[in-house]
């Protein structure tokens, strides 16, 4: 009987790293410092105080405080009270960038949220892909509609700037004076003041993604 030796191949060095289990949690504590170390230089730029003024108050070293502020090492309990006290803050403070909201907005295929717009009434039919509850800007993402039912719409008026992207259809696009004769894979950018919006609908249905974005308090 023949005996075969198989010899078990040795491990890929580049996959046992990619798959080393404490390499997430590695990168968070990294953003966590980094947050960490922005938040102490912003007091302490606020306080117009200087990083050896501050690492007196705090009584440590220059040094480690410097090492702090650019996120080069995980400051210990203790230097984070020391901090704290000599910037006049609570400790969660120092936290507060890190634990700022980070919004994401997942919509599987042909689930986005049918809403109505002005162009409604005129058939367009759009559907919202996730929007932006946080921060000074407001993003909606579109898909837009237009079948045999819609009309032409070319005089929307809004705040703000305005991208699209023609994914099926031809259509006739007016942006104030202009006119863009569009087909799948064309875009425009604009600002969103000017009249603009569907002149002619040359090949149906028209579907196109609209991204509007704005000041939030307008």
């Amino acid at each position: 009987m023949e005996i075969v030796e198989r010899k078990r191949k040795r491990p890929d060095r580049a996959v046992m790293h990619y798959q080393e289990p404490h390499a997430a949690r590695a990168a968070q504590g990294k953003l966590l410092e980094e947050a960490i170390g922005r938040q102490v230089k912003q007091y302490r730029e606020k306080l117009g105080l200087t990083i050896a003024e501050l690492a007196k108050a705090a009584d440590m070293s220059a040094g480690m405080l410097s090492k702090v502020e650019n996120g080069a090492t995980s400051p210990s309990l203790a230097t984070l009270q020391a901090l704290s006290r000599a910037l006049h803050v609570p400790v969660t403070a120092l936290f507060r960038s890190y634990e700022e909201i980070r919004d994401a907005t997942f919509v599987k295929a042909g689930q986005g949220l049918t809403i109505e717009r002005r162009g409604t009434r005129a058939g367009h039919q759009y559907q919202l892909l996730g929007h932006s509850p946080h921060g000074p800007v407001m993003v909606e993402p579109y898909i837009v509609l237009l079948t045999a039912e819609s009309d032409v719409f070319p005089i929307f008026q809004h705040a703000g700037l305005e991208f699209i992207h023609i994914l099926e259809g031809e259509v006739v696009y007016r942006h104030g004076d202009k006119t863009y004769a569009m087909g799948p894979g064309d875009s425009l950018f604009f600002d969103a003041e000017a009249p603009h919006g569907p002149e002619e609908l040359r090949k149906l249905p028209i579907r196109f993604i609209c991204v509007i974005s704005y000041r939030r308090e307008e």
